[in-house]
């Protein structure tokens, strides 16, 4: 029996090896259309957040490499000036060793606290925005929580859907106007393939008749691709683009709610090291929408791994898309 179970640990631990060599073989190329040359951005000021971790962090990191002023909007300050003061180590280490002298050094990091669970907070930060920024050339929504126990927002929403969908639907909002006046400009939503399995429940958008939190997670995320298309109708003729996209699974703190019992979390550790994205990979179609000429007045579409891809044909009901824009306006405030 022992000999046997450490046959299956060495076969499954070989085959997580070569799935895992050849994932990363094929990242290059990925991350090749993903990027770009230093100085693409130059010039640029660049929105993200969500970016002191994770597809936020590496974003933001790839972004100021290309020469872009890239503005951290983040709930907790202290962690976005730690992880700012990191990245700007990283990237003159960059580009100190690197083959071509000052990279890295041609962009710029700007911390800015901005809590997403917290319409106050949203508003506050977006009139700071507006009083200090000339311009706004590209908007990543990035910030997200995953599968959460039951809580809520500081205005009273259920958390996935406040932050992930109402969080960001007002920011975008209020920054239409930078957005339209900097055009041509690009909004960048990140949603997931999980948006599959979440339906809009118009009768319970709060979780307060029941409340599953892997299914609220995936509406956020539908909702997400909703708002998306609804505003690319909007913006038609502005010279602004939105597009959406899906990461991928990425090795990220986002699942710090998922509880996994201590005898799997090796196996679990293995396998998200075989099978899962780096951040760094995982970003490389935020980066790809937020920078690369290809997409240059795309807009309304949903993008995987640099690609446009298809959607489910409720991720692209128009009615929805226009009631929950029409609900969401009235749930953040912007119409009584």
């Amino acid at each position: 029996m022992a000999v046997a179970t450490a046959a299956a640990v060495l076969a499954a631990l070989g085959g997580a090896l070569w799935l895992a060599a050849r994932r990363f073989a094929g990242s290059g190329v990925q991350r090749q259309r993903g990027g770009g040359d230093s100085g693409l951005m130059h010039g640029k000021t660049v929105l993200i957040t969500g970016a002191n971790s994770g597809l936020g962090r590496a974003t933001a990191a790839e972004l100021v490499r290309l020469g872009a002023r890239v503005i951290m909007g983040c709930r907790d300050r202290a962690r976005a000036e730690e992880a700012a003061g990191q990245l700007r180590r990283e990237l003159r280490q960059a580009a100190e060793c690197g083959p071509e002298p000052g990279v890295g050094g041609a962009g710029e990091l700007i911390v800015r606290e901005l809590d997403l669970a917290s319409l106050r907070s949203v508003r506050a930060f977006c009139q700071e925005m507006l009083q200090e920024e000339p311009r706004l050339d590209v908007l990543i929504n990035n910030a997200g929580i995953f599968q959460c126990p039951y809580m809520k927002t500081e205005d009273g929403f259920e958390m996935q859907f406040g932050v992930n969908h109402l969080g960001h639907f007002l920011l975008t909002n209020l920054l239409l106007g930078l957005l339209k006046s900097s055009a041509p400009s690009r909004i960048v939503v990140v949603s997931s393939k999980l948006y599959k399995y979440g339906d809009i429940n118009f009768d319970d958008l709060n979780s307060e008749q029941s409340y599953n939190k892997s299914f609220c997670y995936s509406r956020s995320k539908l909702a997400n691709i909703l708002f998306t298309r609804e505003l690319a109708r909007r913006l038609e003729g502005t010279n602004v683009t939105v597009n959406v996209l899906h990461p991928g699974i990425v090795r990220t703190n986002l699942g710090r709610h998922i509880h996994i019992p201590l005898l799997v979390r090796p196996l679990f550790n293995l396998v998200s090291w075989a099978f899962f994205k780096t951040p760094v990979e995982g970003a490389q179609t935020s980066i790809y929408l937020a920078s690369s000429p290809e997409v240059e007045g795309v807009s309304g579409r949903y993008f995987g791994d640099c690609k446009e891809e298809e959607l489910l044909p409720k991720a692209m009901d128009e009615s929805v898309a226009r009631k929950l824009w029409d609900i969401s306006e009235v749930m953040v405030g912007l119409l009584k």
